[in-house]
């Protein structure tokens, strides 16, 4: 049965992009190959199975497929105290900007970094933040990259992101050009956040809306939470509401949708990618 017979009509499938981790059961090569066969146009990388499959590899099987690479994840990791550590995450960063122009993406999904071990120093951790943004942006926007703040939900503040609203990941990246530094809107981890859609508007007033990803809050959460991100349908997020919000900002890209969810994984992967591909048309074409 054809996608178009299981949502029931015509799909519009050309803003779709599935980024690897929601179908991470796929090798890149099943990957291309299934994107290809139900029409999908994008794809959101990630630097450890690029990495596997090998970068040049990866770039020559995507560009061969006719494939847009919508976006790379993920740097960041900017909050470390110790001289030594912050070094090796600049360069790390700077080798995670390389890797997203061989692949032909503008944009690098920041994961900005928790607490070091013992800091209880919110303003201190954004602060490096900042003081890293400002080494990288231009190194990236030389190599055609733009670099994107992800603020993820504050469950995860201690540990792996002291950027919880889209005001606050706004508030370094208009420090710096907008083509250089802007913000990722994920549906996850701001869907609760009142202020959310002003911030939206404020991120696409200055043209720093650099992709756009959807996930569904579903309930309860995992052990670990990290993999709670539902497909997009089984929870709780309007994602036509989000979308119209993008899209009043003035964004007209690529939707990426980006699941974690243990479930997900321990089936079929290309029924997975199909199955994501009709949710997408359902809830959000």
């Amino acid at each position: 049965m054809s996608t178009e017979e299981t949502t029931g009509g015509a799909r519009d499938l050309s803003r779709f992009s599935i980024n690897q981790m929601t179908v991470k059961q796929l090798s890149m090569p099943e990957l291309v190959a299934g994107c290809v066969e139900l029409g999908i146009p994008g794809v959101g990388l990630w630097r450890e199975p690029v990495a596997a499959y090998g970068l040049e590899a990866t770039a020559r099987l995507i560009r061969d497929a006719g494939l847009t690479v919508t976006t790379l994840c993920r740097g960041g990791f900017f909050t470390a105290i110790d001289p030594a550590e912050r070094a090796a995450a600049l360069e790390d960063n700077r080798r995670a900007i390389d890797e997203a122009a061989t692949l032909g993406t503008d944009t690098l999904v920041l994961v900005s970094g928790g607490l070091p071990a013992g800091s209880k120093d919110l303003h201190g951790a954004r602060e490096r933040i900042a003081d890293a943004l400002a080494e990288l942006g231009p190194y990236a926007f030389e190599r055609g990259v733009r670099l994107a703040i992800e603020p993820l939900h504050p469950m995860f503040a201690s540990d792996r992101c002291v950027v919880s609203t889209l005001a606050q990941a706004l508030d370094l990246a208009e420090r710096f050009p907008a083509e250089q530094v802007g913000v990722t809107v994920d549906t996850y981890h701001i869907w609760w956040d009142d202020n959310a859609p002003a911030q939206i508007a404020r991120a696409g007033a200055s043209g720093r809306i650099h992709t756009f990803q959807l996930a569904d809050w579903i309930t309860p959460l995992p052990e670990g939470v990290l993999t709670g991100r539902g497909q997009i349908g089984d929870g709780a997020i309007d994602m036509r509401e989000w979308k119209a919000y993008v899209e009043a900002a003035g964004y007209t890209g690529p939707i990426e949708v980006e699941l974690f969810n243990d479930v997900l994984w321990a089936r079929d992967g290309q029924e997975l990618l199909r199955e994501t591909a009709e949710r997408f048309a359902q809830h959000a074409a």
